[in-house]
């Protein structure tokens, strides 16, 4: 796959070291073509089919990042290529995937249904099917990532995957455990969609019922059956980080490290952080596995990042409708060095009594302590003060 995949870096970070009581490396595969490491296993199963199995093109159902490889592995060696993408996947990777040149259908909701759409397509189409997971080429593919986390950090004691159908840490575990059975492989789901963790539990592949996630790539509601079984084998333990977890996560590797990662590929890195594995001072290498985000949910991660953090914060204040109420309310805040991001005044409402107003005061504040000043000195100041819900 040379010239085709990069070897991607990994990354010492001092700042999540720290914070996770472990030496941590992050193996930035959100650095790698397309976006994500998806395109190793694709082109690895499609550099392996005869002509005739491509003579009719390929089909493959994904959420984004499998599109995206296969897209490109597809365009790399002149095979058509259609890629059915549920109807709610992002903007960003339906648009990626037709730029690689392949022709993109939106059908069912959630992956599963892309899955079984993608299944009568390739019937009706007589063309070869990739899966994104299932399939012991795409596996063998990813488990380049391993192999690389070898060479780069020959010491390793720990490796932690994100898992959606099971693709990635099937490949890794087998490659770092055939060659070191002492190095530890663990994976992340979101609790969102925990199949391969119930999976496990019941000694199957099961489906389960999913809720809506930011980590839209591992949302899969069932593992495929050759991941499982070597999962099985290899991973020594899986564990879930919720929403919060990952979008916390997100925003940290934005802001400290400065690395766009995905929902999906800051789960791995949420696990540590947020202390779902028992394990400490250890050598850990932690799978940032895509990053390919919708621009307009990076600006609801970091607003939301914001909030929480106590650098911005929301109010609504009930004041007398005279001249000069306004700007002694104004004037109250920024001699608290708080900046007035946005004022709207309403006069009329359910709650509003006439002769008074009410206002929506959106402020930057430096953290939670300086909210609370603020609240305490409007209301000193006998304003009925309301915090605002995000």
């Amino acid at each position: 796959m040379k010239g085709i995949v990069h070897t991607t870096p990994l990354d010492y970070s001092k700042t999540f070291s720290q914070l996770a009581h472990n030496e941590i490396f992050l193996k930035l595969e959100n650095l790698q073509k397309t976006g994500s490491f998806k395109v190793r296993g694709s082109y690895n199963k499609l550099n392996s089919l005869s002509k005739e199995e491509l003579k009719n093109g390929v089909v493959a159902a994904s959420a984004g990042n499998h599109a995206q490889g296969v897209a490109y592995s597809s365009h790399m060696l002149g095979v058509p290529c259609t890629i059915v993408m549920p109807k709610g996947a992002p903007l960003s990777k339906i648009l990626a995937t037709k730029q690689y040149g392949a022709e993109v259908v939106l059908e069912g909701e959630v992956f599963d249904d892309a899955l079984a759409y993608a299944l009568k397509l390739k019937e009706q189409m007589d063309a070869t099917f990739i899966h994104a997971f299932d399939d012991e080429a795409i596996m063998t593919g990813q488990g380049t990532v391993g192999l690389e986390i070898l060479d780069q950090l020959p010491d390793v004691e720990a490796v932690i995957c994100p898992i959606g159908g099971g693709g990635l840490i099937a490949g890794v575990s087998m490659a770092i455990k055939e060659k070191n059975p002492h190095i530890s492989v663990y994976g992340v789901q979101a609790l969102a969609c925990p199949s391969m963790k119930q999976s496990l539990f019941e000694h199957k592949p099961v489906m389960v019922d999913s809720t809506p996630t930011m980590a839209d790539g591992i949302a899969v509601k069932k593992p495929g059956l050759r991941p499982f079984d070597i999962v099985q084998k290899y991973v020594d333990d899986v564990f879930c980080v919720d929403e919060m977890e990952i979008a916390r996560t997100m925003l940290m590797l934005l802001e400290r490290n400065k690395l766009l990662v995905e929902g999906s590929g800051a789960v791995s890195l949420a696990s540590l952080l947020y202390e779902k594995l028992n394990i400490k001072e250890k050598k850990v290498v932690a799978v940032l596995s895509g990053g390919n985000v919708d621009m307009n949910f990076i600006s609801r991660i970091i607003e939301r990042g914001l909030v929480e953090s106590g650098r911005y914060a929301n109010f609504t204040i009930t004041l007398k409708d005279k001249p000069g109420e306004l700007q002694r309310v104004l004037g109250s805040i920024t001699d608290l060095d708080a900046n007035v991001q946005s004022v709207n005044l309403h006069r009329i409402g359910k709650d509003i009594y006439p002769g008074y107003a009410q206002i929506e005061i959106s402020v930057e504040t430096k953290n939670h302590d300086h909210i609370e000043l603020l609240h305490k000195v409007l209301t000193e100041k006998n304003y009925h003060v309301e915090m605002g819900h995000f």
